[in-house]
């Protein structure tokens, strides 16, 4: 087994409505699901491939009553309790303490210091390996859209050891790219809609952006920014789910 601390390993859609988040995504990114026993209880877990050779990328869960049906982020830790007492420390709110998940794992949940909500996990089975080339349908990005970049920045760095590289997007303000050593994980940026709720917005790689948008308009979906090209980098778009959650697609370049 090996771990790749910093990395965000797992991604989870919650809601109250399973079989409808079910039936958008696998129609809309051809994923299929499976029920698997975790321990007394059975997880709807998300298989990305062509049946023969899935891997297993995210799964299906039940939000809290009231709360916004949204992705969920999990990040490989070397140790889940040490992360959620340092990420407390530096001003985190706990939304789950530390608890074992079955055979597969320890995790907990946190909201940063500016509102966003994500998870610490440690995997019994280890990370998957870092790829040359996110598969179609596999998650390639995960990005930070926060109230408050500088604050953001500096909790992530002091609490998971990320460095940075930055980036000037002019008027919209500086992309910040996490990464541990030479390995980028994440980006961070100041949300472009000063009174929205900060937010991590996964993004899955797909063949064809405009085609995965028209698919998610006819499938109930709505389009929260229209297919638009990031020079060098691929072209995306951002969505929004018939129950209300945000994913990001993107045809990468090359």
């Amino acid at each position: 087994m090996s771990y790749l601390p910093g990395k965000f390993v797992w991604f989870e859609h919650l809601s109250n409505d399973i079989p409808k988040a079910r039936k958008f995504y696998d129609a809309l990114f051809g994923w299929h699901t499976e029920s698997m026993p975790i321990g007394d209880r059975r997880y709807s877990m998300i298989l990305n491939g062509d049946g023969t050779t899935s891997t297993g990328i995210g799964g299906y869960g039940a939000a809290a009553p009231g709360a916004r049906p949204s992705w969920r982020s999990y990040l490989s830790v070397p140790d889940v309790d040490a992360a959620y007492r340092d990420a407390l420390a530096a001003g985190a709110s706990s939304v789950m303490a530390p608890m074992d998940f079955g055979p597969v794992g320890r995790g907990a949940t946190l909201s940063d210091p500016t509102g966003a909500v994500f998870s610490v996990w440690k995997s019994a089975e280890g990370d998957a390996p870092d790829t040359q080339k996110t598969p179609v349908g596999g998650w390639c990005w995960n990005e930070l859209w926060t109230r408050d970049d500088r604050t953001a920045l500096a909790f992530y760095e002091r609490v998971f050891g990320y460095g940075h590289d930055a980036m000037d997007m002019g008027p919209q303000g500086t992309y910040y790219m996490l990464k541990t050593g030479e390995a980028m994980r994440a980006g961070l940026m100041r949300a472009v809609d000063p009174n929205a709720p900060s937010m991590w917005l996964p993004y899955v790689a797909v063949a064809d952006c405009d085609a995965t948008v028209a698919r998610a308009k006819a499938l109930g979906g709505q389009v929260l920014s229209s297919p638009e090209d990031i020079p060098n980098i691929g072209r995306f778009a951002i969505l929004q789910d018939p129950l209300g959650a945000a994913i990001a697609v993107i045809r990468m370049a090359g």
